[in-house]
């Protein structure tokens, strides 16, 4: 029996398809900014009119309806702005709804696999883009069109008036444009200084008891320090040149204000300004409103940089982990385990871990792994739960590659558990319910099978006891023993365990050796990974690895007793 699977139809990069489907909030946000740009000159309209109208008629009447309709302009202006700025929030919703999950498993994907990116800053790329969608810069970026506008209308006053405008708009393009390339160094090499000492006080926590207890806390402290440094000096380079461009653009702007303001009156002198001198004043206004969203596009343009950045890190984590193709559903697995000639190394790394191996197992069989450290057992684990892909060979599910198979839909049918156990925040009734739904049935019924159900119930909470940060802290053992029931939790079809009683006392071996039992009874197919011999009781078959290499297989007594000769053979021989 084969998967089959579904292609999806080819489509660009993903992130410009999401754009694509944002299109209709940009249209309608871009007509709000245009009808709220244009109301910006109503405080030069109602200038003008008092001057020509109320001055010279001196008509109280019409000052009041002059009032009453600016003051009308305001207000639709301002709910305008509102409209767009949430038209825009609405946008970044919904470009969340279309990427978050896809973000966040290429993120994860990336970290089982070794690809680049595979780490918390794409996540936080993924928020900077979504809030990049309703920030100031963008929305600057949205009023261009606005500004073409204002310098058509400069022109139609004077080609003189446009021609300044526009020379004094190139002026700032280009103070942008430098701005880039004098920050663009220093802010890359700061925001890889703050990730590098993040990463590093994340560490010195986790080893916070190590740290204490050998007096290393002085030593980690000054290096952390020196990181520190080192991103607050790249960090104020950057700002003091982005801080110099940003009052530069601001000079070109006040410049240009009063610029077209006294060429406007020379212009009126010589008879060239079209609309008479109450074109001057308006000129002027016009002159600011052209270069405001250039003005604020520079002042916010370390958030463009950024966010430009952190557009290419998600697409090339988006290209470089393509999304699953969609596959058929499969029924259950029954347990039929088969393993072909599997050749493989960590994803990403040439070197070979393991070579060669091959066996099968029925459903109810329970093999126990055997071998030296760093014989490549850990990775055959993670190669039989299909985290790692095998570069030949395969591995098969009742006749499926388990690799290819939909983790959504096996993982409730798969027990694993790894070296390191590691519980996620949250209850341990959660944590054992693998944060799904939680059956409380089931959650004991697993933990009774590995003897946890006594510890868990001496706790006040008991199975609602947190754990993680902020919660209670659990000894490796107990940790190990919490994982054992999050792996038989629902009763799964295959189970594998690597050194599942590394830190297990002989309570713990004998309440493990039960549960293996129980398991192999009910029909489940059990791979256990061990050094200790404690569990080869209740284990059907064996086999022996070294060097990545298949030394053994078969019925558990007799690959003993082939080991007991090997070891006896040298010695009859001296």
């Amino acid at each position: 029996m084969s998967a089959q699977k579904f292609q999806a139809p080819a489509q660009g990069p993903e992130l410009r398809a999401a754009l694509v489907q944002l299109r209709p909030f940009f249209t309608r946000a871009g007509w709000f900014s245009l009808f709220a740009s244009v109301l910006v000159l109503a405080p030069s309209g109602y200038m003008l009119e008092v001057y020509s109208r109320v001055v010279d008629s001196r008509s109280y009447g019409t000052l009041f309806w002059l009032t009453v309709v600016v003051l009308g302009a305001y207000a639709l202006m301002e709910l305008l702005e509102w409209a767009r700025a949430e038209v825009m929030r609405a946008a970044a919703q919904r470009f969340d709804a279309l990427l978050s999950t896809r973000v966040f498993d290429a993120v994860f994907a990336a970290k089982l696999r070794n690809v680049p990116g595979g780490t918390a800053q794409l996540l936080q790329d993924f928020a900077k883009l979504r809030d990049f969608l309703f920030s100031p810069a963008l929305l600057a970026i949205m009023e261009a069109p606005v500004a073409i506008l204002m310098a058509v209308l400069l022109f139609l006053i004077s080609p003189w008036l446009g021609w300044s405008a526009v020379v004094f708009g190139i002026a700032q393009t280009l103070v942008a444009l430098w701005n880039e390339r004098r920050t663009k160094q220093p802010l890359m090499q700061a925001n890889q200084k703050a990730f590098q000492a993040q990463q590093y006080a994340d560490g010195t926590l986790r080893n916070a008891e190590v740290i204490a207890a050998m007096g290393m806390l002085r030593a980690t402290h000054q290096r952390w320090v020196q990181k520190q440094r080192e991103f607050l000096n790249l960090q104020a380079q950057a700002s003091e040149s982005a801080g110099g461009f940003q009052a530069l653009g601001k000079l070109l702007q006040s410049t240009l204000s009063s610029l077209l303001l006294g060429l406007a009156s020379w212009l009126l002198l010589n008879n060239e300004l079209h609309g008479g001198g109450g074109m001057m004043i308006v000129g002027s206004i016009l002159g600011g409103r052209m270069l405001a969203p250039l003005l604020q596009v520079v002042a916010q343009w370390q958030a463009v940089i950024g966010v430009r950045d952190s557009w290419h890190r998600l697409e090339a984590l988006l290209a470089a982990v393509p999304k699953d193709p969609e596959n058929m559903a499969l029924p259950a697995p029954r347990g039929v385990l088969q393993v072909e000639q599997l050749m493989a190394g960590a994803p990403g790394s040439p070197g070979v871990i393991v070579r060669g191996v091959a066996f099968a197992l029925q459903p109810g069989e329970v093999l126990a792994v055997v071998g030296p450290s760093a014989s490549g057992k850990s990775t055959l684990a993670r190669l039989l739960v299909g985290l790692w892909p095998a570069a030949s060979g395969k591995v098969r599910l009742d006749g499926v590659d388990i690799f290819s198979w939909d983790k959504a839909e096996l993982g409730p049918h798969v027990g694993y558990l790894p070296q390191g156990v590691e519980l996620l925040e949250g209850t341990l009734a959660q944590n054992i319910a693998r944060f799904g739904e939680v059956d409380m049935h089931k959650v004991r019924a697993a933990a009774q099978a590995v003897g946890v159900d006594a510890l868990i119930e001496s706790l006040p909470q008991g199975y609602e006891t947190v754990v993680g940060p902020g919660g209670v802290r659990l000894s490796g053992g107990q940790r190990q023993r919490i994982g054992l029931a999050r792996a038989l939790y629902g009763a799964p079809t295959l189970i594998v365990l690597d050194e599942p009683n590394s830190n297990l006392d002989d309570e713990g071996d004998a309440a493990l050796a039960r549960a293996i039992a129980q398991a192999s009874a009910r029909g489940a197919t059990v791979v256990v990974i061990t050094h200790r011999t404690s569990v080869l009781g209740v284990a059907h078959k064996m086999l022996l690895i070294r060097d990545g290499v298949q030394q053994a297989f078969g019925p558990r007594d007799e690959v003993l007793a082939a080991l007991q000769q090997a070891a006896v053979a040298p010695r009859q021989a001296a």
